[in-house]
């Protein structure tokens, strides 16, 4: 994706250019942390970071990418479903192809994946999580899917929100998901409907929220230091 340069500015500024549908570019940001002028002392304050624009994807995807549409698409017409009612977008970027798909579909979805011969996802090697701070659905529980017949990798996607944060347990389909899945609760609240001991693995049982949300408070005591007073984290950058 190419743009206009951005012109030079102090760290922590950001330069907002035209709306991605105007120009295909989102913000820019200067520096780290979001600090201006010399505040920043972590040795970033020349970071230019780009907001992240996904790209659209249409047919043809490429490579292996539209033999796997094609199957899927037919597996889901073959078991009476629409395409459209489990897919809300599909993404291709950086060679990747991901699914964003609805949470009522996803167990079914996953099963279809794992046993339609033409697909044959056999392996969930990963269940991750992101926080999309901002946005009305910020939690993403994320699947890495591999295909070890025909070696083939691709990702699905649920977004939710915090007030509604239950998406199927996929354990039912893929055991590896276990501990996944109670990581991705611990760190982002996201719950599992259906797992079999849905608890903290990395936090104690008795901890106060999901540490990687990211409003989740940073923490840390005040500091003195020859005569000065250093303040927590959170006091003394604007962490964003």
């Amino acid at each position: 994706m190419t743009g206009p340069e951005p012109p030079e500015l102090p760290a922590g500024q950001i330069q907002r250019f035209p709306a991605p549908d105007e120009a295909g570019l989102g913000e820019v940001r200067h520096g780290a942390f979001g600090v201006d002028g010399s505040g920043d002392t972590s040795g970033f304050g020349g970071l230019q970071r780009r907001q992240f624009v996904e790209p659209p994807a249409e047919r043809p995807y490429g490579g292996y990418f539209d033999d796997v549409a094609d199957a899927l698409e037919a597996a889901l017409g073959g078991a009476g479903v629409s395409y459209g009612d489990v897919v809300t977008k599909v993404v291709v970027d950086r060679g990747e192809l991901t699914y964003h798909v609805r949470r009522e579909h996803l167990l079914a979805l996953c099963r279809l994946l794992r046993d339609d011969h033409a697909l044959r996802f056999e392996l969930c090697s990963s269940v991750s999580a992101v926080d999309y701070l901002g946005t009305p659905n910020r939690l993403h529980s994320v699947y890495h899917l591999t295909s070890m017949t025909y070696r083939r990798r691709i990702r699905l996607e649920v977004s939710v929100s915090i007030e509604d944060p239950h998406v199927p347990s996929v354990t039912s389909v893929y055991p590896t998901a276990d501990w996944q899945e109670r990581e991705a609760w611990d760190m982002f609240g996201i719950v599992y409907d259906g797992h079999p001991a849905l608890t903290r693995i990395l936090m104690p049982d008795d901890w106060d929220g999901h540490p990687q949300r990211k409003d989740y408070p940073l923490g840390g005591v005040p500091i003195e230091y020859k005569g000065a007073e250093i303040p927590p984290p959170e006091q003394r950058r604007a962490y964003s």
